[in-house]
């Protein structure tokens, strides 16, 4: 039994040596590792000066079959929901405007009648000695305060009809502009009044960056440029039409955006009211190609408005294709295309076939009428389009 426990004591022992041995080899030979996939990490030796730590790099060789994981990718924004939105805002807004417009000349045909029977009425029973004696009983302020009405409804009253409508549209985009300068409202400001698809909120915005700029330079060019082509786009859709386009086309300009930024991946947000601008630019050139038209800083430079609409046409183009960020070129092109589409070919398709609807409402408006025209509406029919 003695030799017995020599025997094992001593292959026990030539194992523990052989383990070593092996383990010892393993160490000096680390290729071996790295081919199966293992590395082991051996000690990086740490060179403090300081607070400053210094770590030796792993070499590529080193990280052996080890990979970075792929960069996440980011999902292309749906662009259902803002087609849909675009789709019925534009329908709304041209039902809207015809609509608005039965009710315009209703009201005028009313006032009509009623100015008609005050000037009869009225008719001589007042005399100047009336009004000279009322004008000297009032106080200097009095007068002052309206000489001042009188110059400026003088002013509003010198104003074409394109102008008038206009300046409403300038003035909510000045108080647009003011509010880009309250600090407090910079959040709900980027939130709502600058367009981009991937933003949370993408419908509204398509509306309401129509009239939002955030520089002076900016939004003095397009309401210079809205306020120079108000009274020819007036004279040849009407007020309410006019308004219906200006807005769509803002709505379908920025749903061109979206698209091609999503086609792209370039997600950046944009606002202005450049694609409606263009929008108008476009359908009156294209309304009336031979006139003549010129650049305030260089009024010895004159070209037909065809030509200029080519050249802009060809300049968003180029931009787009290109990649140009200076402006949303994509928004531009949009615009000028739906005011070409809009003088050739919209109008009939959208605004000559609104007398349904106007039927529809004077019916709901005069339920007694019982579907004739015993109620006094207006007929509707035709109206201003594009000769």
């Amino acid at each position: 039994m003695a030799w017995r426990g020599c025997v094992l004591k001593w292959v026990k022992t030539e194992l523990i040596r052989s383990t070593n041995t092996t383990l010892r080899s393993s160490r000096e030979i680390p290729h071996y590792q790295q081919r199966y996939g293992f590395r082991q990490e051996a000690k990086r030796p740490d060179t403090k000066k300081g607070n400053v730590v210094q770590k030796t790099k792993v070499s590529p060789s080193e990280a052996g079959t080890q990979s970075l994981p792929p960069p996440p990718k980011v999902p292309r924004p749906s662009l259902f929901k803002p087609l849909m939105f675009t789709v019925g805002f534009t329908g709304c807004s041209f039902g809207a405007a015809a609509i608005l417009q039965y009710e315009t000349l209703k009201s005028r045909v009313r006032t009509a009648k009623d100015e008609e029977k005050s000037e009869k009425f009225s008719q001589g029973s007042q005399d100047m000695t009336y009004w000279h004696d009322w004008w000297n009983k009032l106080s200097g302020f009095q007068r002052q305060l309206i000489l001042l009405v009188s110059t400026v409804d003088d002013f509003w009253s010198s104003l074409s009809e394109g102008q008038k409508t206009v300046t409403g549209i300038i003035a909510l985009n000045a108080v647009v502009l003011c509010c880009w300068r309250i600090p407090v409202m910079q959040r709900s400001m980027v939130k709502y009044f600058t367009s981009t698809p991937a933003a949370k909120t993408r419908c509204l915005p398509m509306v309401l960056s129509t009239f939002s700029h955030y520089s002076i330079f900016h939004m003095a060019a397009n309401m210079y440029v809205l306020w120079t082509f108000s009274s020819e786009i007036v004279s040849i859709l009407g007020r309410e039409q006019f308004l219906a386009f200006y807005l769509s086309a803002g709505v379908i300009s920025n749903m061109v955006s979206y698209t091609c930024k999503t086609a792209t991946r370039s997600l950046h947000p944009s606002l202005g009211a450049s694609g409606a601008v263009m929008a108008v630019l476009a359908a009156v050139c294209a309304n009336v190609p031979d006139a003549k038209l010129g650049i305030i800083l260089l009024p010895m430079l004159t070209f037909t408005a065809g030509n200029a609409l080519k050249a802009l046409i060809a300049m968003d183009t180029a931009g787009l294709v290109l990649g140009w960020r200076m402006f949303d070129h994509a928004a531009h092109l949009g615009g000028a295309l739906f005011g070409v589409w809009y003088v050739a070919y919209g109008h009939k398709l959208i605004w000559r076939k609104r007398e349904p609807l106007v039927k529809l409402w004077h019916e709901a408006r005069s339920p007694g009428a019982g579907g004739s025209r015993s109620g006094g509406g207006p007929r509707v029919s035709g109206g201003p389009g594009p000769k």
